[in-house]
């Protein structure tokens, strides 16, 4: 039973962890250059290739359905803008303003398409989860963190911003202690989209690869129906948390930029 528990997390995370290697069908392993620049690790890794593959999917497909500027989009076109309008009016503009928030639409809507993007490319077979890689998901976050900065300071002037963090009226006896806090508090924001975003792209294949891994830890196929339906029933619902993780993390940076603008609210 222990070699079979030790196999089956070996399977789980195997699939889970980053890796030198890209598996391909049929057995085939691709493996991917290493190389370091003044003792920097920056080889390809298998996240590192599902990225490219998401950004020169995005590349391609929105600059195929979006060449032809007719006055009513058709097919994928309209879906595309529909989403996009959907960013600006029920995601930038309530929680940002009408006047602030254009300059964040496409910040939005590109956070929103790639981190969906590289959520669905982790659920094709061979493929991998880029944002259940706790380095990705940082990235993301320390560029939101960034865009929450030059927000508050485009709007209220670099010392006004900074200045506004701390509650008007405060006794200056509190000072000591609510500098720090709202300190720590600016990164507290990125710091949960980069964990929220990590944690729950990583449960659920967790929850798949542990489910058909006890097939072969058991090694009885009496367990294969259950599993793979049980299995599949949790792949659909990760289909879900895909999109519904993109836009939360798109959501929460739009809420964060408006906190930020409007310090005074």
């Amino acid at each position: 039973m222990a070699k079979g528990a030790e196999g089956n997390d070996n399977f789980v995370m195997e699939h889970i962890l980053d890796s030198s290697e890209l598996h391909l069908p049929f057995g085939i392993h691709v493996h991917l250059p290493h190389f370091e620049f003044y003792g920097i690790d920056l080889s390809i890794t298998r996240h590192v290739v599902m990225m490219w593959v998401a950004a020169l999917f995005l590349i391609v497909v929105l600059a195929l359905n979006t060449r032809r500027r007719g006055m009513v989009p058709r097919g994928f076109a309209n879906v595309v803008e529909s989403v996009v309008i959907f960013i600006r009016d029920e995601i930038a503009i309530p929680n940002i303003g009408k006047s602030e928030a254009q300059r964040f639409v496409s910040f939005l809507c590109t956070v929103f398409f790639f981190i969906l993007t590289c959520n669905l490319v982790g659920m094709i077979p061979y493929g991998a989860t880029a944002t259940g890689n706790i380095n990705v998901t940082a990235t993301l976050a320390i560029c939101s963190f960034v865009m929450i900065q030059i927000g508050g300071i485009i709007h209220n002037g670099f010392f006004g911003y900074f200045k506004g963090l701390i509650p008007h009226g405060l006794p200056a006896w509190l000072l000591p202690i609510m500098i720090p806090i709202e300190v720590v508090g600016l990164f507290t924001k990125p710091f949960a989209l980069c964990v929220r975003l990590f944690a729950n792209m990583t449960a659920g294949h967790v929850i798949i690869l542990s489910v058909l891994g006890l097939i072969f830890m058991f090694n009885s196929l009496a367990l294969a129906p259950a599993a793979v339906l049980f299995a599949l029933g949790v792949y659909l619902l990760e289909i879900f948390v895909a999109f519904v993780q993109a836009f939360i993390f798109t959501l929460l940076t739009a809420v964060f930029i408006g906190m930020a603008v409007h310090q005074d609210h």
